[in-house]
């Protein structure tokens, strides 16, 4: 609800289209710049613990655009300023939480938490901001980010209730900070499907998935079905990805490296065929595709690299995958819009599903090691 309430809001205070994109950016920069930061303290602390103090500190924002909102006194420098502290929130709460996984359910259900947990992420991204647009109408945006302020006490009350869960990681010695952002930065350029997959994830990200930059597009000068046209079409993309997280969650087979390939490939197809297509119900089956095809992928990705991580290291890989996966969002943002007013979105969209189709290609014939070798090191060395 919070995602269309706070653009929503920037708009109403600005009119400017250049500001939702900066406070867009100011959400995602901490965690394109210090990424490896938040990585290191998933390492060095207990993640429960973490998990507790950032899920208490998202309150904070939160409420604070429900008091400026409801007050009237907003200005779009404090909306920025909130979004940076969210960010720099997220920037420890994500690498935390995607570690935290395997302490909860262990190596041999780790694909299937990674993709329950994707199934109920989209579910709510199909349904939140449906149910958002509904209160902004009847209340207005300041009832979106009290409910979201209040909706931590599950978070929090929820971590409470886990017990005493296994700490992988015991630290026994503290090297320097930067020696240790180094080592899990080393480990993932050393490792012969980490690096790889990480590369492939950041294409992905930057020329595949600006769905919030692009879809509006199509909806209003391709397809000409205004903002009712563009909630289906995103709610196809959302409901291809909760059925894709749970068809991983139910086939174990889902997570092998050599099916992860086809799945990546068929998402490029797909977002290429949509670019192309001019009916609104072939726009929205293909969108209902790219989605499945998405989240198998990056269900898939998330568990062979938490498998394929020593413990010790886990949180520093994370972090980076974090950077991969959410850091360059803005970026791709930037350039799919600077091409979809050259271009048109439809070439902006075929363009950056080709480059990532190829460069998911390239990757495969250059390193076949990313989308063969089993998941876990030991899988790995009984291979080699």
């Amino acid at each position: 609800m919070q995602s269309i309430a706070q653009p929503w809001l920037v708009l109403q205070l600005t009119h400017s289209g250049l500001w939702v994109g900066l406070v867009l950016a100011a959400q995602f920069t901490p965690v394109l710049v210090a990424g490896p930061v938040g990585g290191l303290v998933a390492d060095r602390f207990p993640k429960r613990r973490i998990l507790q103090v950032t899920q208490t500190l998202f309150m904070a924002p939160a409420f604070f655009l429900f008091v400026i909102s409801y007050t009237h006194v907003a200005q779009v420098w404090m909306v920025f300023g909130s979004a940076l502290v969210w960010g720099t929130i997220q920037l420890f709460d994500v690498p935390a939480r995607q570690a935290f996984v395997i302490e909860m359910v262990g190596r041999e259900d780790l694909t299937n938490a990674i993709a329950l947990n994707s199934s109920v992420f989209n579910g709510a991204a199909v349904i939140g901001p449906s149910v958002g647009g509904i209160l902004i109408a009847a209340f207005g945006v300041p009832a979106c980010f009290l409910i979201n302020a209040l909706s931590f006490l599950a978070a929090i009350a929820a971590l409470a209730l886990m017990g005493n869960l296994p700490v992988l990681v015991h630290a026994t010695t503290r090297p320097p900070a930067l020696q240790r952002i180094k080592e899990g930065a080393a480990y993932a350029l050393r490792d012969p499907m980490v690096g790889p997959m990480l590369l492939v994830l950041a294409v992905f990200s930057l020329f595949a998935m600006n769905r919030l930059t692009l879809i509006p597009l199509f909806a209003e000068q391709v397809l000409h079905v205004g903002a009712a046209g563009f909630g289906f079409l995103m709610g196809s993309l959302g409901l291809g990805a909760v059925t894709g997280a749970l068809m991983v969650a139910t086939f174990e087979r889902s997570a092998d490296g050599s099916r992860q390939f086809w799945v990546a490939v068929a998402w490029g197809v797909a977002l290429v065929l949509f670019s192309f297509s001019r009916t609104f119900w072939l726009s929205a089956l293909l969108l209902f595709a790219a989605g499945f095809c998405q989240i198998s992928f990056l269900a898939v990705a998330n568990s062979r690299i938490q498998t394929a991580t020593p413990d010790a290291l886990r949180g520093r890989v994370m972090a980076l995958y974090a950077q991969a996966l959410m850091g360059v969002g803005p970026i791709g943002s930037a350039q799919a819009g600077a091409l979809a007013t050259w271009l048109g979105a439809p070439w902006a969209m075929a363009i950056g599903a080709v480059v990532a189709a190829l460069t998911v290609v390239g990757v495969r014939l250059m390193r076949p090691a990313v989308f063969t070798l089993p998941a876990g090191p030991e899988d790995q060395a009984i291979a080699k």
